[in-house]
């Protein structure tokens, strides 16, 4: 075996097993935008995701629920 055959047989087994779900994804769909609606839904997700979290912790913020402290986490050391 030559490193020519080895390197060819990441790359078969790349193609075929790890890369198979974005083939799926893929969906056969010649447009840009069809093809990348997934992509602009996870966007999407990950926007309201995020401006959910960014509220919730203004939400515990504002009621003063956080223990602020050096001491609060056993990691931050117990100075």
């Amino acid at each position: 075996m030559s490193w020519k055959g080895f390197f060819e047989g990441i790359q078969s087994f790349a193609e075929s097993v790890l890369f198979a779900p974005y083939d799926a994804l893929r969906l056969g769909v010649d447009n840009w935008w069809l093809s990348n609606i997934v992509s602009w839904i996870l966007f999407a997700i990950g926007i309201v995701a995020f401006v959910y979290w960014m509220r919730q912790l203004s939400i515990f913020n504002a009621s003063g629920e956080e223990d602020r402290s050096q001491t609060a986490h056993s990691f931050l050391g117990k100075n």
